[in-house]
């Protein structure tokens, strides 16, 4: 069985916040899989559902962002899992917009949702990071990842996102390459190897080069 966490802070306010990416992931795995309804439950939001005879459960918790490990370890103690059974989704800062990267363990780099979730079940649990991008200033994080995605984003995020969705049974089978192969077919898809070639403009012929001679060389010329 495998816990699929993703970090946001709930209510509309906050639906579209940068810090609400995780939430969004677990929205579209929902959809594109056909898991159950959301219900109340273990102070969150889960959905059920299979990935062949792999049971998964998807949890958004309610608590809030800086408590989001209360939510976590409350599912992950009533399910009777380990943290290595855990997989937080969250927005990374560090990692430019549409770049996702798995981690398993290590520190919780500032990031809240992960300081809280460290505080209840400990590091050993793997990770999604989803990047959003750094406003340029440290002081400037926390409005940064407050503040909706803005238009220009919407199409990077909606290919991540449909990624997410494509990838994620080979995620749960352990096959982090084919899950991040997913992602990086809709993020950046590959282009045609049957393009035709852009067409090379014609070379411009050399000037021929001008004739000095005079009338009377040019006769002296010929019948040499």
């Amino acid at each position: 069985m495998k816990l699929l966490v993703g970090l946001g802070n709930p209510g509309a306010k906050y639906a579209r916040n940068r810090h609400n990416i995780g939430f969004m992931a677990m929205d579209r795995i929902a959809a594109d899989h056909g898991f159950g309804p959301w219900r109340a439950r273990f102070q969150g939001q889960v959905a059920e559902g299979r990935f062949g005879s792999t049971k998964v459960t998807l949890l958004k918790p309610d608590t809030f962002m800086n408590l989001s490990g209360q939510s976590v370890g409350e599912a992950m103690r009533y399910l009777k899992l380990d943290p290595a059974d855990v997989v937080v989704f969250h927005d990374e800062i560090d990692l430019a917009p549409g770049k996702v990267r798995l981690k398993t363990g290590g520190g919780h780099a500032g990031h809240n949702g992960l300081r809280s979730i460290h505080s209840h079940i400990g590091a050993d649990y793997d990770r999604v990071r989803l990047g959003v991008g750094h406003p340029g200033h440290k002081d400037a994080v926390p409005g940064y990842v407050l503040r909706d995605f803005p238009k220009a984003d919407e199409a990077w995020l909606d290919d991540l996102l449909r990624g997410i969705g494509d990838g994620i049974p080979a995620l749960v089978a352990g096959d982090g390459a084919r899950f991040l192969n997913a992602i990086a077919l809709r993020v950046a898809p590959p282009r045609s190897s049957t393009s035709t070639p852009k067409a090379k403009p014609d070379t411009p012929p050399e000037p021929s080069l001008a004739d000095d001679r005079s009338p009377l060389q040019k006769l002296m010329d010929r019948f040499k």
